[in-house]
């Protein structure tokens, strides 16, 4: 069993299940939930290790936020829905629908990786050691100039300081152990989405290199109910830094759906097909 969950629930429709990336919490969401609860009944959650959550010792395996995920859905009474996730959140939504395909209706992944290379590992893994000897003191501001364009971090350092406020919030132990579920994640997905046949968004900004365009691409080629949006001039945090076209690409989709669906349906109809936003 997982531990205690701490989530929020926004306003009314069919659900759709919010989960976060590395470092963060619920409040990230803060960008996207007054649009989309207009029309759907948007959770938010905090992962275990994150937040008001449970922090358990030791380490954290993709399990483990599969199952958080399912006893949260349990508590609500949801029997299935759609999910969006960011970062490590589109990992773990990735995995979920394979443990669990009755349970999500579709899902969007946003600004997540697919198959990293040898080296892209390792660079991932070298900050999560410098996490490891020093907090998330040692990495925080190098992450902030990867997720922002520079730009926008010029003219807007409250919205930067906020999300180096959460990052520097973290038990320093728990984030280096949940930073390698992040590194090593991807591993045994690369070819398992195949069996993913719901409906699939997966987007990415197109100044995100460490959850690339390519790997989207990818991705989609393998899924046969997916598609592909790309961010234009965007880096990780687009759904801070642009949250109107964020919001525009995730209420488009998720209108789109017509409910209840099984999320290896072998009888799914390939699509992929790639689109520019902002």
């Amino acid at each position: 069993m997982t531990g205690a969950t701490v989530h929020e629930t926004h306003g009314d429709g069919p659900p759709v299940i919010l989960i976060h990336g590395l470092g963060l919490n619920r409040h990230m969401w803060q960008w996207q939930v007054p649009a989309l609860s207009d029309q759907f009944k948007i959770i938010t959650y905090d992962l275990l290790g994150h937040g008001d959550s449970d922090k358990p010792s030791g380490a954290y395996e993709m399990s483990q936020m599969v199952e958080q995920i399912e006893q949260l859905m349990s508590e609500l009474e949801i029997d299935n829905a759609a999910m969006v996730g960011f970062s490590l959140g589109g990992l773990i939504v990735r995995a979920f629908a394979l443990a669990h395909p009755g349970k999500i209706t579709a899902m969007v992944i946003l600004n997540s990786a697919h198959a990293r290379s040898v080296e892209q590992r390792e660079s991932i893994l070298q900050r999560m050691s410098q996490v490891a000897a020093g907090g998330a003191e040692a990495t925080v501001d190098e992450s902030l100039h990867r997720w922002f364009t520079e730009e926008f971090s010029k003219h807007h350092p409250e919205t930067l300081a906020t999300v180096k406020s959460w990052v520097l919030a973290n038990d320093p132990k728990v984030y280096a152990e949940v930073y390698r579920l992040l590194a090593e994640g991807d591993v045994g997905l690369e070819l398992s989405i195949a069996d993913i046949r719901c409906p699939v968004l997966i987007a990415t900004g197109e100044e995100d290199h460490g959850n690339s365009v390519a790997m989207a691409e990818d991705m989609a080629a393998l899924m046969p109910n997916a598609k592909v949006a790309v961010l234009s001039g965007l880096r990780h945090m687009a759904l801070a830094e642009d949250p109107n076209a964020v919001n525009s690409l995730l209420l488009s989709f998720l209108r789109e759906q017509p409910g209840a669906a099984d999320c290896t349906n072998p009888h799914a109809e390939p699509g992929h097909e790639k689109t520019n936003y902002r």
